[in-house]
């Protein structure tokens, strides 16, 4: 749940909506993992822009610089492929109408004023932490364990290291 929305759940779960806010909690997490595969082929793109230099400065960059490299080159196209995405799976799974409904209870709570919140954003924004999230684990793992390097080019770049 957005921090900005933390006292709406407080309050909906105080008066017995619990189930409701986390049916809205899973419809964004869904909407999410929807989005997740238009990733691959943006990365693919950002691999083929990289140049030589960027290449070194991955190599010998911290243990997250290849992430930090594709956060750089995606985030801007990878926000753009998850917007409609998130977009239309919230709509098919009802989070918005939840989230209105949700809105609605709270106007009950007394001395509450609810507000407003752009729920498509936060959920395409939270995609993008959770992808680079797991993009910055894997990465680390290969930088650090010889067993993560599952592929004849891993073993090769990061055994010269």
């Amino acid at each position: 749940m957005p921090e900005r929305l933390k006292s709406l759940e407080q309050g909906l779960r105080l008066i017995g909506q619990g189930d409701r806010v986390d049916e809205l909690v899973l419809g964004m997490n869904r909407a999410a993992e929807k989005a997740a595969p238009f990733a691959r082929e943006i990365f693919v793109d950002a691999i083929g822009e990289m140049s030589i230099d960027d290449a070194r400065k991955i190599l010998a960059g911290p243990d997250t610089a290849a992430t930090d490299y594709f956060k750089g080159k995606t985030t801007t196209k990878l926000t753009s492929a998850f917007q409609p995405v998130v977009e239309r799976t919230m709509n098919e799974v009802g989070v918005a109408r939840q989230y209105k409904d949700l809105l609605g209870q709270a106007q009950a709570i007394p001395f509450f004023r609810a507000e407003d919140y752009d729920l498509n954003h936060y959920v395409v924004g939270k995609s993008l932490d959770g992808l680079f999230h797991v993009v910055g684990d894997e990465e680390r793992k290969i930088r650090t364990n010889p067993t993560a390097r599952t592929t004849d080019l891993l073993r090769d770049v990061f055994s010269r290291r």
